[in-house]
């Protein structure tokens, strides 16, 4: 048992890397005869605890990992209605989704409770997963096309190089003590990397994936191994709360874009830019008296937002989310009481679109007694869920007296209590 503990507190630790509380930023980015500026910048994880490892699924959706309720899972984040959605509910912490090239499914690292560690698939639909990679404990990786992952695979006490043919199952080692920080070099044939086999200067390498052939394209800022490309010339980091850019055949030393300070970022940790090089994520540390909404650069400009949703301001949308969870593990346990100590006394049930089912927290809680004492085998599990400011809208199969049923709740939450549900089926 203290080997198996141990296994996986070292697995948890190049995955977590002893990130606490990290946020997910989206910045527009401008980039004129070399002039790198970022505007709007925004918070859109709002989330107490982990969420990192970003990526850009289409110009429309983000993906990360994000922790709720001890849980970490995928996180989908759709820039037009500025909401969430959960892709999976496994056991095990998802960490580094991507959109597996030309395909609709997502990948992901995930590390089980055993400690197992494998690369898997996600169905987009259903959130069942495929295990793609079975003999190499993955950490951190990217696609080079649909069929290969270059990846940093944990061997002892480091990580090493590898790429992988998912078609064919078959590996090969190229590299030995490498970073996290992986990517497709823009116009090219090529995957960056990070070498640490230079301990007092880190190297940001290209790899070929097709011949294995390596070679050095700059050193790394001091002791910084997370990167992304903004072009196929131009290199973005971070050290603390300053964003940097290198551009390659032009630039001596690493360059100051923009001090993130003012976003109440601490520490950048994970940087990503979409295909179009006009939008750019930033995960990293924040300071906990920062404003989990917006930074101060918006805030002006939603002041009277601000001043119109009472619910928003009194509830946030993690807040709202552990009600609505908790709620549900109550009804699972068919215990009336915690199940209804989250409602408030005049909450209403509604039949979609608008047929008032109950009226009042005490017609409610008769209703829901005896739907208890009659169904021995009653559970509640969710497909698909979408945070969306006051409101969790749950895409829900329901086992009862042995029958599956299937059904849509939203719930709405104003001062920490479940005002309204409103059911479709």
């Amino acid at each position: 048992m203290k080997t198996l503990l141990s296994g996986i507190f070292i697995l948890s630790a190049f995955l977590l890397s002893a990130q606490d509380n990290t946020e997910i930023f989206l910045f527009d980015l401008t980039n004129n005869n070399s002039k790198i500026e970022l505007k709007n910048g925004k918070n859109i994880s709002n989330n107490e605890g982990y969420d990192n490892q970003p990526s850009f699924m289409s110009e429309r959706y983000i993906l990360f990992s994000s922790t709720r309720n001890g849980q970490t899972d995928i996180a989908k984040y759709d820039t037009r209605y500025d909401s969430k959605t959960w892709l999976n509910f496994t056991e095990g912490g998802e960490y580094t989704p991507l959109k597996i090239p030309n395909k609709s499914e997502i990948s992901a690292v995930r590390l089980d409770k055993d400690g197992t560690q494998r690369l898997y698939s996600y169905n987009r639909s259903n959130g069942e997963s495929t295990e793609l990679i079975a003999d190499l404990v993955v950490a951190y990786y990217t696609w080079f096309d649909e069929h290969t992952v270059v990846s940093a695979v944990i061997e002892g006490e480091q990580l090493n190089l590898y790429t992988s043919n998912i078609s064919e199952g078959t590996n090969r080692k190229y590299a030995t003590n490498v970073g996290r920080s992986f990517h497709k070099i823009p116009g090219s044939n090529l995957v960056s990397f990070i070498s640490k086999e230079n301990e007092n200067q880190w190297q940001i390498k290209s790899l070929n994936p097709e011949t294995g052939a390596t070679k050095v394209i700059a050193n790394t800022i001091e002791g910084v191994e997370d990167i992304c490309w903004l072009d196929s010339k131009t290199l973005l980091s971070g050290k603390d709360n300053i964003l940097y850019k290198l551009r390659l055949q032009r630039d001596n030393n690493w360059k100051t874009v923009a001090n993130l300070d003012v976003n109440g970022i601490t520490k950048i940790t994970r940087l990503a830019v979409n295909a179009e090089g006009t939008k750019l994520l930033i995960a990293g540390n924040v300071n906990p008296q920062t404003s989990t909404q917006e930074t101060e650069e918006n805030t002006s400009e939603n002041t009277s937002d601000n001043t119109n949703t009472n619910t928003q301001n009194n509830t946030n949308t993690s807040d709202v989310e552990t009600i609505v969870q908790r709620n549900l593990e109550a009804y699972n346990a068919r215990d009336i009481d915690a199940f209804m100590k989250d409602y408030a006394d005049d909450v209403k049930l509604y039949a979609y679109p608008n047929t008032l089912q109950t009226d009042g927290k005490e017609a409610m809680r008769k209703s829901y007694q005896t739907w208890f004492e009659r169904v021995p085998d009653l559970r509640a599990y969710v497909k698909k869920r979408i945070v969306y400011k006051n409101k969790v809208i749950d895409e829900e199969q329901v086992t009862a007296n042995g029958q599956i049923l299937n059904a849509v709740a939203i719930y709405e939450v104003e001062n920490g209590k479940i005002v309204k549900v409103t059911f479709m089926q």
